[in-house]
């Protein structure tokens, strides 16, 4: 049977793959798969945590000076 990007099953056949579109479509199963962005949420976690802990750590002063390097590479490509 193939797979899915994601490793989840699907019919092998186009006639077997349209039923099950319609299936989902009126509700009658549930897709066969959760939602996955494909990232480790605990890695996640420590991001947020880290991007909050640099924020708090930097100067008002320091934030404008990098605020506005990204803006002049955005804007200019220098």
């Amino acid at each position: 049977m193939p797979k899915g990007p994601k490793g989840e099953k699907r019919p092998a056949d186009v006639i077997g793959a349209a039923v099950m579109v319609m299936r989902i479509a009126t509700g009658q199963i549930e897709e066969p798969t959760e939602p996955d962005d494909g990232k480790d949420k605990a890695a996640q976690a420590l991001g947020r945590k880290g991007g909050k802990a640099r924020a708090a750590s930097l100067s008002k002063k320091r934030r404008t000076e990098i605020a506005k390097a990204a803006a002049a590479k955005r804007w200019f490509g220098t």
